[in-house]
């Protein structure tokens, strides 16, 4: 039987979660939270990540991140950081697998494009859609729809949610209603994801060419981190000398983040997760660090995610998501009969327009690319 004795006493506990919303016999050799991760991991939803991309286009390249890679790297550091804290690595775990799940394909180019075309239909949020997917849309189980996680895994999931959609969840969005916190499993989560894309995406900007090291050099905590791992390998030079700066500073970030943490939740001295989610945030970079981290992401806004090439893209993303949701809106029945909403419903044009919101969300980006052909272009069929 499957212990979380080894667990802080402020750490989630799989033998006292909050349930899932179907009743299950409890699993026998995994933890509730083991259990949830492994229905993540043989998700639709979480094997159609591979062809989701970060920043580029999945058909730009092989060698840059997905939304796999980057959940996985997420999990990695997560589990690293709960380690040290003594908290729950499997709740860590299965947040991370799970927390991109409802991204559109094009990142954050076709999700803006998708919550503008359902903005008269109560919008689009991929927070909102990741849970929907887990709640909702997989289709494994002959007892329930979704996955049927565990609420701990599905608050995790839910980081952002606005006040008008939490009032729709029923308990898991009632913190943003009371204004409290999640476990702190869910609030390392969260920066674990943040370490991961802002130091990676220096990486694969680096392979790209869109960003170039002196660029980079004008930042201090890479320059210092730099001129370290040239101290410490005279010679060093190219994709190495890059890995190796890359690596400090993951592991910086990693280690500020957890000398931090210990010292806060060493302050306020929860006992339990219920006073966790009473107390202000605990697991929190230094101030200098946050500082440093962000100067880096408001560097790659300006000098990655606004390079005139990956705009270029951006708008060719979003004119694919644009179309097809207005074609779809238009002509339902080009949809695949599963996503057709049976006329004559009562408000079947918001259930149709969440359904298609649905079709495009789930796609891949190669997916979306050959869908747009064949419905726009007359020598596809």
């Amino acid at each position: 039987m499957f212990s979380d004795a080894r667990l802080a006493p402020y750490a989630a506990q799989s033998g006292t979660s909050r349930g899932r919303l179907h009743a299950e016999p409890k699993p026998g050799s995994r933890s509730e939270f083991q259990r949830d991760r492994d229905r993540i991991i043989h998700s639709s939803a979480f094997r159609r990540l591979e062809y989701k991309t970060q920043v580029f286009v999945n058909h730009e390249g092989d060698l840059f991140r997905t939304r796999l890679t980057h959940s996985l790297e997420v999990a990695q550091i997560g589990r690293s950081i709960a380690r040290n804290l003594s908290l729950n690595e499997d709740l860590v775990e299965a947040i991370s697998l799970a927390h991109d799940l409802g991204h559109t394909p094009f990142g954050h180019a076709g999700q803006d494009a998708l919550n503008a075309c359902m903005q008269e239909y109560d919008g689009f949020e991929h927070n909102l859609q990741s849970l929907r997917v887990v709640d909702a849309l997989e289709e494994r189980y002959g007892a329930f729809d979704g996955l049927n996680l565990s609420f701990e895994t599905r608050e995790g999931i839910l980081k952002h949610c606005s006040l008008p959609h939490a009032k729709t969840l029923g308990e898991v969005g009632q913190r943003f209603i009371d204004k409290t916190q999640p476990t702190l499993e869910a609030q390392l989560t969260n920066l674990a994801d943040e370490i991961a894309y802002n130091n990676h995406d220096i990486d694969d900007g680096l392979r790209s060419g869109l960003l170039q090291e002196t660029q980079l050099m004008e930042l201090d905590f890479y320059a210092s981190h730099r001129h370290a791992v040239d101290l410490a390998y005279p010679g060093i030079n190219g994709r190495r000398a890059i890995s190796e700066t890359i690596r400090r500073m993951i592991d910086r970030l990693i280690v500020d983040l957890i000398q931090t943490s210990e010292q806060r939740i060493a302050d306020y001295a929860p006992t339990s997760v219920d006073q966790v989610r009473a107390q202000p945030k605990m697991i929190a970079f230094s101030d200098s660090m946050f500082q440093e981290a962000l100067l880096l992401k408001q560097f790659l806004r300006e000098n990655l995610y606004r390079h005139y090439l990956v705009n270029r893209m951006t708008s060719k993303s979003r004119t694919i998501v644009r179309e097809l949701f207005n074609l779809l809106m238009a002509e339902p029945i080009l949809l695949p009969p599963d996503y057709q909403i049976k006329s004559g419903m009562t408000n079947g044009n918001a259930l149709q327009a969440r359904k298609i919101a649905d079709y495009i969300a789930g796609m891949t980006d190669r997916y979306a690319i050959r869908e747009h052909r064949r419905l726009f272009s007359i020598e596809e069929i």
